[in-house]
């Protein structure tokens, strides 16, 4: 099999995690409906919800869609895939300056690791966010 091949499949595969799991994690009472958000946070997180599903089906459609050539449909659905992960870590760096934080009380819980006599707190988002990034950069250079 064509190691391009290979690659657009798992990049496919990486583009339906991305659409699905938002709707897992982000459409249920630790967010959406979560009874301690305001009203305005819970629409903002339905809509970045809509947006990751909208954005996975057009990145599936330029892999498989035939609608531009194959290395074209690859880097154009590798750029819009990587687009929610950077904005992740830029959100994650600039999150002091609005008060802003990876997880609350009654949300998912980061895991907790004890390393060396350390307790460290370890939030998975983060972990999934740049396990995706090496992913794709590797993806990228392969391609």
């Amino acid at each position: 099999m064509e190691h391009r091949f290979v690659l657009r499949i798992l990049l496919t595969l990486l583009c339906v995690v991305q659409g699905a799991m938002t709707v897992v994690m982000d459409l249920n009472r630790t967010h959406a409906t979560h009874p301690g958000w305001m009203r305005h946070a819970r629409f903002h997180v339905v809509w970045q919800t809509l947006t990751m599903v909208l954005l996975a089906v057009v990145e599936v459609v330029l892999l498989w869609g035939g609608v531009v050539d194959r290395e074209r449909g690859f880097y154009g659905a590798l750029v819009l895939a990587m687009l929610s992960p950077v904005a992740f870590l830029l959100a994650w760096m600039g999150r002091r300056r609005f008060h802003g934080a990876l997880s609350d009380p009654g949300g998912i819980a980061p895991l907790r690791v004890t390393m060396l006599g350390r307790v460290r707190v370890v939030d998975m988002n983060m972990v999934a966010v740049l396990v995706a990034v090496m992913a794709m950069v590797v993806m990228g250079v392969l391609y």
